[in-house]
């Protein structure tokens, strides 16, 4: 496919124009960034093209700027890195997530992966004529530019075989291809129910329920329920397409592989990540310390979500620190290992994470808030958007039961919560004193510590087995000195009187 068309430059030009930005962030993924130099060779010269059209005093010259290595999922608006080169705004490339953005207006460039129309048309027609259910054809933004195609074809084909009326089959959409800053005001409903902003009522009296999840919509007749539906997914097996399968994990779900052109309709593989999920929130339960993990700096609503999770976490009884992390690895995470779980805060494409190889689980804010609200149930109902949970009650501290809670991992009853700790310390630097000479309570033996789960980073270091430099507590005489080696590496000195004699 030709650079202009893939890249959309005659659209990305005329949208620079017409807002008449002069400083442009241009970010690409890294499977991408071999093209750049091309795509701004093309944007220039149609922005050239612009400007002597309306003749142009060439005062309002646009600068260029390509983005790499992005600070954190590249899915996402670096806006960091545009507020760098201080740019007006940003043209994403590649798969997004199409997350609303904070300070900068972006516009987006989904690419035009190929693929087959009417082998994919043919095999979406035998699926839903077999499958006796409302079918739901969601897509990857990759393949958005040939749904009209996809869907032209369908119903050629449902007209050839007279099954026009018999079957239903509804497409999603984008929801836009641009974003301006938002200022989070809209309501927007849990887990895909109905959006209530003003543009779907409008569409709602006319089409009834709009569902939603990351960048595509859909409408549904009012008595119809997500359930009720099948989902033919057009797209690779990426994280777009787990959170289809977590979010809607009540339907049937097949996946239609463009790059082999067949139909594949074990999804087993993305169905255990539920279970395991499940086994992470029950491990959380049992954390005494929490991690939370800044994932974003430019998703709007990120530090509500923040703040929300400190105060669930403090009305659990646990201690919260937080912890801004680019990219998190093992590595990383190992370097606190107080944490007994960490929480991500990021986009809802990077938020799902495996944890096998780390030492203390990665659980998203939906599972927190499963996890440390004493009495909650998890129904099935799963939601992968944190600007979703923004409207969720807390549970108020005051409110908290000192009962003991059964952990399932432990295979006992342990206690979230110590009455006796229900102090208001006078400032941090108190209440970190405090809870040092608490953990360093001293028996006759000096290795000796109280038994029990740390609830701060010093307790938990003072209880560790490896303490450092042994000191010698008991005797007051300083130690001899000893003189170390003196020379070069090469042959110290007493190497060479050594060898001297």
């Amino acid at each position: 496919m030709e650079l202009e068309s893939y890249y959309e430059i005659s659209r990305t030009a005329d949208y620079i124009h017409t807002r008449n930005f002069t400083r442009v962030a241009l970010q690409f993924p890294d499977e991408l960034l071999k093209d750049s130099t091309r795509v701004v060779s093309a944007l220039r010269k149609r922005l050239c093209a612009l400007n002597d059209t309306n003749q142009s005093d060439g005062e309002n010259k646009v600068r260029l700027f390509i983005m790499a290595d992005t600070t954190y999922g590249s899915c996402c608006v670096d806006e960091v890195g545009a507020a760098h080169a201080n740019a007006d705004c940003v043209i994403h490339y590649g798969h997004t997530c199409l997350s609303p953005t904070t300070t900068l207006p972006a516009f987006f460039v989904f690419g035009k992966d190929p693929i087959d129309v009417s082998t994919c048309a043919k095999t979406l027609s035998h699926y839903s004529s077999s499958n006796g259910k409302p079918v739901l054809v969601l897509f990857g933004l990759e393949y958005a530019h040939s749904m009209d195609d996809i869907r032209q074809a369908l119903l050629d084909s449902f007209q050839t075989s007279g099954l026009t009326s018999e079957l239903e089959v509804h497409f999603a959409d984008v929801k836009c291809s641009s974003l301006d800053p938002s200022s989070h005001n809209e309501n927007v409903a849990r887990g895909g129910e109905q959006v209530t902003n003003a543009e779907s009522e409008s569409s709602e009296n006319i089409a009834g329920t709009r569902h939603h999840i990351g960048s595509l919509f859909w409408d549904l007749h009012r008595e119809r329920r997500m359930e009720d539906c099948s989902i033919f997914w057009i797209g690779s097996e990426n994280s777009a397409f787990a959170n289809v399968v977590l979010t809607f994990n009540g339907c049937e779900i097949v996946r239609y592989d463009a790059k082999e052109s067949c139909l594949v309709t074990d999804v087993s593989q993305q169905r255990r990540i539920l279970k395991r999920r499940y086994y992470l929130v029950e491990k959380a339960k049992d954390a005494g310390i929490v991690g939370i993990l800044v994932g974003t700096l430019g998703l709007a609503g990120y530090l509500h979500i923040i703040h929300q999770m400190k105060e669930l976490i403090t009305g659990a009884g646990k201690k919260a620190y937080t912890l801004v992390m680019g990219r998190p690895n093992p590595a990383k995470l190992a370097n606190f290992p107080e944490c007994g779980v960490f929480i991500y805060v990021s986009c809802a494409q990077t938020a799902l994470m495996d944890s096998k190889e780390y030492l203390a689980p990665v659980i998203t804010p939906f599972e927190a808030t499963l996890a440390f609200t004493r009495g909650s149930q998890w129904t099935g109902a799963y939601i992968m958007e944190f600007q979703d949970l923004i409207n969720f009650p807390i549970p108020n501290e005051g409110n908290r039961s000192d009962e003991a809670r059964y952990s399932f991992l432990q295979g006992r009853y342990v206690e979230d919560y110590d009455s006796q700790e229900n102090v208001e310390e006078e400032n941090e630097a108190c209440a970190l004193v405090s809870a040092t000479e608490k953990a360093l309570q001293i028996r006759d033996n000096r290795n000796s510590l109280i038994e029990g789960t740390a609830r701060s980073g010093a307790e938990f270091f003072a209880a560790r087995s490896f303490q450092g430099l042994d000191i010698q507590n008991g005797s007051s005489q300083p130690e001899p000195y000893l003189i170390g080696r003196s020379g070069r590496a090469s042959g110290y000195q007493d190497e060479k009187n050594s060898q001297n004699s």
